[in-house]
């Protein structure tokens, strides 16, 4: 986690080889169709976003991309690697971390270590060096202090690291979870509402923020969101559904003038 990374140009789908590649994949629950024939190819530092009604199944799909639920066809590439069945923490390993649409922080414990948590799938120390605290386990942990501290400061948080994480104000606690994902070193990151109760100036903050984040760590991302204006202004392309199928894809221009998008919006008789 360094600012090593460079800033690569608004990446083209169609020419680059998908950092993300989801094909077909498909839900049900009982008799009720959750997400039908969903596929995607994220772009390496491309941000898409997915839109859509309550209850069009964009949760449902984060879920299935990261082994929370099993898909019932379909395939997911990672780098060109397949990812299908791996479960949460596999997956994890693998590159892909999220945030969640109701926040999931580890309410009791300080910011500083919500953000450590997030590097345990990358420790190097094994198990016999943690037990007797061995000269390699004690200078990871002060790297992973030193790079938690760093994400902090990128996210504004270092002036309260040692806080616990439940007294924060609610904007805070959005980032905070963003800095803990961005913890496990992802290829992808998934967020799902990272602007849900955030006023006009701190969404507008927080897209600005995401863009540097995107830039400076080579990020891929998926964006699900309500925020249409934050959306609309982050993200590359965009993804609708309605009733757990793509009704429409493109760039938020194309997106905002699509007949079957106005009318998942606001019913036939409306639009």
């Amino acid at each position: 986690m360094t600012e090593s990374a460079v800033a690569s140009p608004t990446p083209s789908a169609s020419t680059e080889a998908p950092m993300l590649n989801v094909t077909g994949i498909s839900k049900r629950f009982g008799g009720l169709t959750a997400v039908a024939d969903f596929s995607v190819k994220l772009a390496p530092n491309e941000i898409i976003g997915v839109i859509g009604p309550n209850g069009a199944g964009k949760t449902t799909v984060f879920n299935l991309l990261t082994g929370v639920y099993t898909i019932d066809s379909g395939s997911i590439l990672l780098n060109g690697i397949s990812i299908t069945g791996q479960s949460p923490d596999r997956v994890t390993a693998c590159g892909i971390a999220r945030t969640f649409q109701n926040i999931r922080l580890f309410r009791e414990m300080t910011v500083l270590e919500n953000v450590k948590v997030g590097f345990e799938s990358r420790r190097s120390a094994n198990l016999l060096s943690t037990l007797v605290r061995h000269s390699s386990f004690r200078s990871e942990e002060r790297d992973i202090e030193t790079k938690a501290l760093e994400l902090l400061a990128l996210f504004g948080l270092d002036a309260v690291a040692d806080d616990i994480s439940r007294n924060l104000p609610y904007g805070q606690q959005r980032k905070l979870e963003i800095a803990r994902a961005l913890a496990s070193s992802p290829r992808v990151l998934l967020l799902d509402e990272p602007a849900a109760g955030m006023n006009e100036s701190e969404s507008e903050a927080l897209r600005e923020l995401l863009t540097n984040v995107r830039q400076r760590f080579n990020l891929s991302m998926l964006v699900i969101e309500h925020d249409m204006p934050f959306v609309m202004g982050l993200v590359q392309r965009l993804i609708v559904l309605d009733h757990g199928t793509i009704i429409a894809q493109g760039t938020p221009k194309e997106v905002r003038e699509n007949p079957a998008v106005i009318e998942a919006y606001l019913g036939k008789e409306d639009a």
